[in-house]
């Protein structure tokens, strides 16, 4: 087992920084705190966002829904701006960056903001206690809807900007996002 190794180690921390305890009882420890994984999140305000989730959201920022296009060689609005120096974006190039990053993010802000209001529209169905399967299939389905919305605004922004950059710079934006010299397109992906 490839926790033994992990037990061990801290087993030897806490026995020279507190006195001895014993194997067990540090498996036992290690095994209640990793067996609640989501223990400490019942106080949030939405059970299934953390703050920083919701933070992310109103700002319209990416939230990760773009990964597709970002990792196969489709680089986005905000990197790109993020990164035009060491790209030697041409003027248009960067304007016509800032209005698709622009429309963009407004888009996402309302949507985004939509999706937290559907998450806790879920959340209060459980917390009130009136959930059905007719509601939660009605909940979801909003829920979802508003996320497939959201994450074609962010995959939509991505093929949007893409064609503005040349071969260099593209090379150059994975180089300079840690993607290697490429992307998995040409990987067997």
């Amino acid at each position: 087992m490839k926790r033994t190794p992990i037990l061990m180690t801290v087993a030897f921390i806490v026995g020279f920084t507190a006195g001895p305890l014993t194997l067990p009882h540090v498996q036992t420890l290690l095994e209640a705190h990793n067996s609640q994984p989501y223990a400490g999140q019942q106080a949030r305000q939405i059970s299934s966002l953390s703050v920083e989730d919701i933070v992310a959201l109103e700002n319209g920022e990416g939230w990760g829904l773009a990964k597709p296009a970002e990792l196969n060689g489709f680089p986005g609005p905000a990197h790109i701006l993020e990164l035009s120096e060491q790209l030697q974006l041409e003027n248009e190039q960067k304007t016509a960056v800032e209005a698709a990053f622009n429309a963009m993010n407004q888009k996402a802000r309302e949507l985004g903001n939509a999706l937290v209001e559907a998450e806790a529209s879920l959340d209060e169905a459980f917390m009130n206690q009136i959930a059905t399967p007719e509601l939660l299939a009605e909940r979801l389905a909003a829920t979802e809807q508003i996320r497939a919305a959201l994450r074609a605004v962010h995959l939509s922004a991505h093929l949007e900007v893409t064609p503005l950059l040349s071969d260099d710079q593209k090379q150059r934006y994975a180089e300079l996002r840690g993607y290697g010299s490429g992307n998995r397109q040409h990987q067997g992906h």
